[in-house]
C-alpha cells in the first residue's frame, strides 16, 4: 500500500535563505542608479552598529521603511533603497575600551553583525552602495564638507562653555544631559572653557524656520524644530556701567518693561564680569564662578534654586535714570542671548524669585484695565496679555496696551541711542569638536606664521592613526595630542614645521551629508556624482526616530544649504518627505538592558520565520505611534501566512472564483494600496487577514483569481513567502516586478446593505436586502422576520423608508 504524500508546509528555514541568495544572485535589489524611468530614493536612518547587535527597536523602524519602498516598486517605481553605518563615535569607543578591544578591530565585526541580520530580515537593500563612516573613504569627505565650510567662512574655533563629562571624558551637546548627568554613563556634567570648532548654523536659521512651512514632515517633528530655532522679535538694549566706560548689551522681548528694570544679571563667564567687578566683591565674584563651572548648562537653566552674587557695580536704567546694581548669576547662561539680561521681578518669575531672595526691589509695570498700579503682585502678573494688560509706572507710556508698547517703547529707546529692534534666535552655533579618538580628524593644521590653515583637498584623508592608547584623560586634549609622530607635519602654505588640529568631530557631522554619499558610494574621486544626485536627490521618503527630530535633521538641513549655496547641489532641503516612527515597548514597560526585557530578534525569525516577525512588528499598533510587544501575539500573524501558503498551493484554476470573494478582493486591494501609502500598516494587515477569513470560509479551496493578488498585496510585508507563492502559481520573475494589482470601482458597490428595522422607533433588528430593494419589498421581508414580526401587531399606521438604511414601521 503506497503512502499518501502530505502537502508541503511552509517551511520559513528553507524559502527564506533561498529567496535572500537568488535576490544576491540577481541583483533583485540593485537600484538602476544610472537610467531610472521614475527614480524613488527610499531611506532609513542607519544604525549605530552595537556591539549587542540588531535589536527589535531597530526592526521595527526598518521594517517600516522597507514595506515602503516594497510597495513604491511595485506601484512603478525605481527604487533605490540604501543602508550604511553610523560607526564612528563615543558609543563604539567606550564599549571597546569596556571589552578592551580597540574599536578599529571591533567596529568591523559589529557591522559584520549588523549586515547579517539585516540581510535576514529580508530587507530590500541595495548593499552595493552600503557606506561606513569610520571607513576612510567616506570620512574623507566629511573632512571635504568641513572645508567647505571653512571656505565660505562658517567655520570657526572660539573658546566657549561647554558640557564636560568627566568620565567620558568629552563635550557633551546640550542633548546629551539629562537632569545634570551625562546620558550615556550617568556621571554629573561639569563646566568648562575649551577651545572648540564651531559651525555658523545661526547665520541660517531664518531659512531653516521658514521652510518648515512646506515640507512634508509629521507635524511633531517640525514643530520640534521649530521650538528649538527659537524665534523671537525683541529688541537689543544697552545700558551704560555707571562711573565706567563699559556698555552692557540685553536682549528682550518685552522692552515696554523697561521702567520695572531693577537690576542686571550677568553669565558668571560673560566677559565683562571681570573688568566691572569692585576690588571688594572681587573674591565672592571668582568663588561664585568657580561654582558655576562644576554645573552642566542645562541644570542650570532649569534650577529653581537661585543663586548669585553682587559685582559692586550699577549699570544706568535708560528708561529711568537711576542706577541699579549687577549681579552675576547661574540661571542666566552665556550662550543665549547676549549672555545678559534686564531683570524685571514683576513680570518675570525667575527673577522675581531671584529678587525674594537677594531682597531687591519689585516695581510693577504692567496690570488688567481694571487694576491699580499699586495692586498686589499675583499669578496673573506672569502671563501679561498683550490685548487685556496696559502700561503702569511707565511715565508716558503709563495706559497705553502692552501691544503697542512694545513697539513704542522700543523706537523711544532707538531714538535715544539706547537700543534698536532685532530678531532673535535660540538656535546657537553648532560645536563640533571633540576630545576622543573614535571620530574624523578635525582638517586644520596650525602654523605659528600662517595661523589655522585648512588641509588641501588633494591630501585627504587625514587618516585616523592606529594608536593602542586611545583611552581619553581629563585634560580636555584628544589621545591624538599624545602622538607627536602624527601632529606634526609641514605647513600646507609655508612647508614650516607645524601641527595638526587633534580633536575629531562631532559624529552628527558624519550623519549630516550621508544620504549624498549613498547613489556615489562606489565613487572614490568625488564625494557624490553630479549626475546621480540630480537623479536621485532630494530623499523622496525619509523614515526615522522622533528622538532625532533636532539635531540630526537640522544639522542635515543646514549642511544641504550650505553646498547648495556653494554651487555643489541645486537643492536646500534634504528630505522631501519625513515621517517618525513610534517606538516598541514589551508588556508596558520601555525596553533596557537594566529591566532585562531587550529582544533580540534572532531567537524569533529563527523560531517563527522572518516574514512572521516583520508582520507581528507591524500589527502592533499604529507605525508612527508603536506597540506593545508580547510574545503570543506573533501566533496568530503565523498562522495567516501558513493559510496563504495553503491557499497559494491548493488553489485551483478551472472553474469561477466566487463572485462575493471577489468583491471583497476588490475592496481590499483598494484598502491595502491607500493604508500602504499612508504607513497604516496595523490596518492593511488586518484587512489581508479580514480577506483570508472570506477566501478559506468553511475550510473551502481557494480559486487561484482569488489567491494571485493576495500575493503581491502581502509582498512587501512578507517578501520571501510572495516570492516562493508567485514561483508555485507559475511565474518566472520576481513578485517585486509584477506589479500592484488594480481594483474594479463598480466592484467596491455593495449588492446587499443590512437595513436596519424599528417598530415605533425601538430597533427590533436588522435584514439583509438588495441595496436597490423598494419600501414595499423592504415591507415584505421585515415583516417575514420572525424577531422582528411580532412587533407588528395590527396594520401599520406608517412607514418611514430610508432607502440602504433604515425602515421605521409605526403601528
Amino acid at each position: 500500500m503506497s503512502e499518501i504524500a502530505l502537502p508541503t508546509p511552509y517551511d520559513p528555514r528553507s524559502i527564506e535563505p533561498k529567496w535572500q541568495t537568488r535576490w544576491t544572485e540577481r541583483a533583485t535589489n540593485r537600484a538602476k542608479l544610472d537610467t531610472p524611468e521614475r527614480p524613488f530614493y527610499a531611506l532609513m536612518m542607519f544604525p549605530y552598529p552595537s556591539a549587542e547587535g540588531l535589536h527589535v527597536g531597530n526592526l521595527f523602524a526598518f521594517t517600516g521603511s522597507d514595506i515602503s519602498a516594497r510597495f513604491h516598486r511595485l506601484i512603478g517605481h525605481d527604487v533605490f533603497q540604501p543602508l550604511g553605518f553610523d560607526a564612528f563615535g563615543i558609543h563604539s569607543e567606550n564599549y571597546a575600551l569596556k571589552v578592551g578591544a580597540h574599536p578599529m578591530e571591533l567596529t568591523p565585526k559589529n557591522v559584520g553583525n549588523f549586515t547579517r541580520q539585516l540581510e535576514r530580515a529580508g530587507f530590500m537593500i541595495d548593499w552595493n552602495q552600503k557606506v561606513d563612516t569610520s571607513r576612510a573613504d567616506y570620512y574623507k569627505w566629511t573632512q571635504w564638507v568641513f572645508l567647505q565650510l571653512h571656505k565660505q567662512g562658517l567655520a570657526y574655533k572660539k573658546a566657549a562653555a561647554v558640557n564636560w563629562c568627566p568620565t567620558d571624558k568629552t563635550v557633551l551637546a546640550n542633548e546629551q544631559v539629562e537632569g545634570g548627568l551625562c546620558e550615556r554613563c550617568g556621571t554629573a556634567v561639569e563646566q568648562r572653557f575649551l577651545e572648540q570648532w564651531f559651525f555658523r548654523i545661526s547665520e541660517y536659521a531664518p531659512r531653516l524656520l521658514s521652510n518648515l512651512d512646506w515640507l512634508d514632515w509629521s507635524p511633531v517633528t517640525k514643530q520640534a524644530q521649530r521650538n528649538w530655532i527659537g524665534k523671537s522679535e525683541g529688541a537689543q538694549l544697552t545700558f551704560a556701567v555707571s562711573g565706567r566706560s563699559e556698555r552692557i548689551t540685553v536682549f528682550t522681548t518685552r522692552a515696554d518693561t523697561i521702567f520695572g528694570a531693577t537690576y542686571l544679571v550677568l553669565a558668571p563667564e560673560h566677559p565683562l564680569v571681570a573688568s566691572i567687578t569692585t576690588d571688594a566683591q572681587r573674591s565672592d565674584v571668582a568663588a561664585y564662578q568657580e561654582r558655576a563651572t562644576k554645573q552642566d548648562l542645562i541644570s542650570r537653566k532649569s534650577s529653581k534654586d537661585k543663586t548669585g552674587v553682587f559685582t559692586g557695580a550699577y549699570a544706568v536704567n535708560p528708561a529711568t535714570g537711576q542706577n541699579i546694581p549687577i549681579w552675576i548669576a547661574d540661571y542666566v547662561l552665556m550662550e543665549y542671548g547676549t549672555g545678559a539680561i534686564m531683570a524685571v521681578p514683576g513680570h518675570d518669575e525667575r527673577d522675581f524669585e531671584f529678587a525674594q531672595v537677594f531682597d531687591l526691589p519689585v516695581v510693577r509695570v504692567v496690570a488688567a484695565a481694571d487694576q491699580q498700579a499699586d495692586t498686589a503682585l499675583g499669578d496673573a502678573a506672569f502671563t501679561d496679555d498683550d490685548d487685556a494688560c496696559r502700561l503702569v509706572n511707565s511715565g508716558p507710556f503709563d495706559g497705553l496696551a502692552v501691544r503697542d508698547a512694545k513697539r513704542e517703547v522700543t523706537a523711544w529707546l532707538a531714538d535715544g541711542g539706547h537700543g534698536t529692534a532685532v530678531t532673535n534666535y535660540r538656535l546657537h552655533d553648532w560645536c563640533i569638536s571633540r576630545q576622543r579618538y573614535w571620530g574624523p580628524p578635525i582638517p586644520i593644521i596650525y602654523c605659528e606664521d600662517c595661523g589655522a590653515v585648512p588641509v588641501p583637498e588633494s591630501q585627504l584623508p587625514v587618516e585616523l592613526p592606529f594608536i593602542p592608547d586611545f583611552k581619553p584623560d581629563d585634560s580636555g586634549i584628544s589621545p591624538l595630542a599624545r602622538h607627536e609622530e602624527w601632529y606634526r607635519v609641514p605647513c600646507p602654505t609655508c612647508g614650516k614645521n607645524a601641527r595638526r588640529e587633534t580633536d575629531v568631530s562631532d559624529t552628527f557631522l558624519d550623519s549630516a551629508w550621508y544620504f549624498l554619499r549613498y547613489p556615489s558610494a562606489t565613487r572614490d574621486d568625488v564625494p557624490f556624482d553630479a549626475a546621480r544626485t540630480k537623479t536621485w536627490l532630494p530623499v523622496n521618503s525619509y523614515i526615522g526616530g522622533n528622538e532625532h527630530a533636532v539635531l540630526h535633521l537640522l544639522y542635515s538641513r543646514f549642511i544641504t544649504m550650505v553646498l547648495k549655496d556653494a554651487g555643489h547641489i541645486d537643492f536646500e532641503e534634504p528630505f522631501t518627505r519625513f515621517r517618525a516612527h513610534g517606538m516598541i515597548i514589551r508588556e508596558g514597560a520601555k525596553m533596557s538592558k537594566s529591566k532585562g526585557n531587550v529582544i533580540n530578534p534572532d531567537q524569533y525569525m529563527e523560531e517563527w520565520g522572518a516574514d512572521a516577525f516583520r508582520m507581528y512588528l507591524m500589527f502592533l499598533g499604529p507605525y508612527e505611534e508603536g506597540g506593545d510587544f508580547r510574545d503570543q501575539g506573533i501566533s496568530g500573524v503565523r498562522r495567516f501566512l501558513d493559510r496563504l501558503w495553503a491557499s497559494v498551493r491548493d488553489a485551483v484554476r478551472d472553474g469561477s472564483p466566487d463572485p462575493d470573494v471577489i468583491r471583497k478582493l476588490h475592496r481590499t486591494i483598494k484598502k491595502v494600496g491607500e493604508d500602504s501609502a499612508n504607513l497604516g500598516y496595523n490596518t492593511a494587515i488586518a484587512a489581508m487577514m479580514e480577506y483570508m477569513n472570506a477566501v478559506r470560509r468553511g475550510e473551502r479551496v481557494a480559486h487561484r483569481a482569488e489567491v494571485e493578488p493576495l500575493v503581491q498585496l502581502v509582498a512587501p510585508y512578507a517578501p520571501h513567502l510572495a516570492e516562493e507563492c508567485w514561483e508555485t502559481l507559475g511565474h518566472q520573475g520576481s513578485v517585486f516586478d509584477a506589479g500592484w494589482p488594480s481594483f474594479d470601482a463598480a466592484q467596491l458597490v455593495d449588492d446587499e446593505v443590512d437595513l436596519v428595522v424599528q417598530v415605533n422607533g425601538k430597533v427590533r433588528g436588522k435584514i439583509r436586502v438588495p441595496a436597490d430593494i423598494g419600501s414595499d419589498e423592504a415591507m415584505v421581508r421585515a415583516v417575514s422576520d420572525e424577531t422582528i414580526a411580532k412587533f407588528v401587531v395590527g396594520t401599520p399606521k406608517k412607514v418611514i423608508f430610508v432607502p440602504k438604511r433604515l425602515l421605521n414601521i409605526v403601528v
